[in-house]
């Protein structure tokens, strides 16, 4: 059972045509869609729209979100710097797949200048419709947070 409904899509200038198809492919499947921008091809800064869909997901506003950027890396790291985002960077189904089975990945990054629309397309999909799978990788999540919460323990 799909439980990703409320998805946000953000991207720099880089990822503004692949956001903007992604966003209107999303709503056609039912999901609700928030767009945080950027809102043309003008040169912004990646950062702000990692920023604002992390604080979506953050105050559950969102289940989850997409951002698109030139190689989708500086959107991962970006949106890794906020509590309780685990966000990959993924190029294939693989990666796409796994991330969300075990690691509980709440956040796609991709690159619009790496990957073709229609495997963008394809690994949003598969990203939103795969469930993490818990048991062993639910210990290893929850001791992703203790480092985040500097409450690891070896």
């Amino acid at each position: 059972m799909n439980t990703i409904k409320k998805v946000a899509v953000g991207s720099d200038h880089a990822g503004f045509e692949y956001k903007n198809r992604l966003a209107a492919y999303l709503r056609e499947r039912g999901y609700e869609v928030t767009d945080v921008g950027c809102d043309s091809e003008e040169s912004c800064h990646y950062p702000i729209f990692a920023h604002r869909l992390c604080r979506l997901i953050q105050d559950g506003k969102c289940d989850a979100g997409i951002l698109i950027c030139g190689t989708g890396i500086g959107m991962s790291i970006a949106a890794n710097k906020h509590k309780g985002i685990r966000a990959a960077a993924c190029s294939e189904a693989f990666s796409a797949r796994l991330t969300r089975e075990h690691n509980d990945a709440n956040v796609l990054c991709l690159g619009a200048r790496v990957i073709d629309y229609p495997t963008a397309q394809s690994l949003s999909e598969l990203f939103l419709t795969t469930e993490f799978v818990g048991g062993k990788h639910a210990t290893r999540v929850a001791m992703l947070a203790d480092i985040e919460n500097g409450t690891f323990k070896e």
